[in-house]
């Protein structure tokens, strides 16, 4: 199954040109080791109107919308809770096992606030801005994201398959 994916780096140090954004070419390099083909790229501020915008947007276009950054405990980090205001169904699992692994790597992982879930039929997942964080939080849940996409999309096989 062919997945189309987007990708919404949320900075605004990146969307002002002050900030080179290494997290979001990171996942678009990932997101291509599955097979996927990530068909639209974004860097916008930490606003929650456009935040939510985007995801709208995004998520009517694509299987799957990754955003990096905005998940910390900055008064501006509101990504998570964009999020959560336009999915339809949280999928706790996945921010959960991210924020796990990620505790192998250092402590401040359980900061995260990163959240995933699902609008329509794409899948939402939040991961952290910075280049060593996106790399280990999304390679934890790379191998799912095919399975997690073909049952959004209505596959009907059983999971233990």
């Amino acid at each position: 199954m062919a997945i189309t994916a987007a990708v919404l780096t949320i900075s605004d140090k990146g969307a002002a040109g002050q900030r080179l954004d290494e997290g979001g070419p990171a996942v678009c390099e990932l997101l291509r080791g599955i097979g996927a083909e990530v068909v639209f790229t974004e860097i916008i501020p930490d606003e929650k109107g456009r935040i939510k915008a985007a995801l709208i947007a995004m998520s009517e276009k694509v299987d799957l919308v990754i955003t990096t950054g905005g998940t910390g405990l900055s008064p501006r980090d509101v990504t998570p809770e964009a999020t959560l205001e336009v999915i339809d169904k949280e999928v706790p699992g996945i921010a959960e096992t991210m924020r796990a692994e990620g505790l192998r790597a250092t402590r401040r992982s359980m900061l995260s606030r990163a959240v995933a879930g699902i609008r329509g039929s794409s899948l939402i997942i939040n991961l952290p801005g910075s280049l060593k964080a996106v790399r280990e939080t999304l390679s934890v849940v790379l191998d799912i994201l095919p399975h997690a996409i073909e049952k959004i999309k209505g596959e009907t096989s059983d999971c233990g398959r």
